[in-house]
């Protein structure tokens, strides 16, 4: 069993070729990033995550389509543009909060056989907005589809039941054996990222969600599944910044490659 740790392409303003040497030199494994549709502009971030020797986690969060058709087709097109470039696997946030169940489903059913016809696993974001933005919500997908996996960002959870989630413990344990891939961002009851989890004032947000984590890494240890983790604090407005300046109250890269070193330790990765 391995885990690898993939570093946020979201939040970056550097030269894509500068970011990756400062993603391979901080430790990392990987990217995970969209990729543009044109193929040449594809084909260049390709090459540059190659010549660091970094894989990538294709991701998807393009939902931009408001009717069931629309968005099935358009997901349709983004998941073989992201399959082509052979990702080690392809996170989702996966459908509208807002479309019936029976609107949603198409969606995972679709994944599911491009992902068995090409061997690259797709996990489903537990995302604001999207199909499963609330653990009761998700619950009902986790029960009509058995092979359904996700990717683990429980800090939006958090922001949408407005707790550490004490009470909604069996979706959460649900939610745990269903996790291939993990957004270890920390949330809170109001918000779905800390403004710092090394500050004291968020010790129970922290500890909250290394349970929950810890968890994971348990079953896939005990199952022998690898496990991916995205270190995905993000930018403004995410990130809280001083009024009227937009100047970041602390720094993004920063707090992801703590994030990183912190899970190595405990993992012993």
């Amino acid at each position: 069993m391995t885990i690898k740790n993939y570093a946020p392409l979201w939040g970056n303003t550097l030269p894509f070729e500068l970011f990756c040497a400062n993603v391979k030199e901080a430790g990392y494994d990987g990217v995970e990033m969209d990729l543009p549709l044109e193929n040449k502009q594809r084909d260049n971030l390709l090459a540059i995550l190659k010549d660091h020797d970094l894989e990538l986690i294709g991701q998807y969060f393009q939902s931009f389509e408001t009717k069931p058709k629309a968005l099935l087709d358009a997901y349709e097109r983004y998941l073989n543009h992201l399959l082509a470039a052979e990702p080690v696997l392809i996170n989702c946030q996966t459908g509208k909060d807002y479309f019936d169940f029976e609107d949603n489903l198409p969606l995972f059913q679709l994944a599911d056989r491009l992902s068995k016809e090409s061997g690259i696993p797709i996990t489903h974001e537990t995302h604001r907005g999207k199909c499963l933005y609330s653990a009761p919500v998700a619950k009902k997908y986790f029960e009509n589809l058995p092979d359904l996996r996700i990717c683990l960002d429980i800090s939006h959870w958090c922001n949408v039941h407005e707790s550490l989630l004490e009470d909604q413990k069996e979706v959460v344990d649900l939610a745990i054996s269903r996790t291939d891939h993990i957004h270890s961002r920390v949330g809170h009851a109001e918000g779905p990222q800390v403004n710092d989890p090394r500050a004291p004032e968020w010790e129970e947000a922290l500890s909250a969600h290394l349970n929950w984590w810890d968890k994971v890494v348990q079953l896939h240890k005990a199952n022998n599944r690898d496990l991916t983790i995205n270190t995905e604090f993000g930018p403004f407005p995410y990130m809280p910044t001083l009024p009227f300046s937009e100047m970041p109250i602390a720094n993004q890269w920063d707090i992801n490659v703590y994030m990183m070193n912190l899970l190595k330790d405990r993992y012993n990765i």
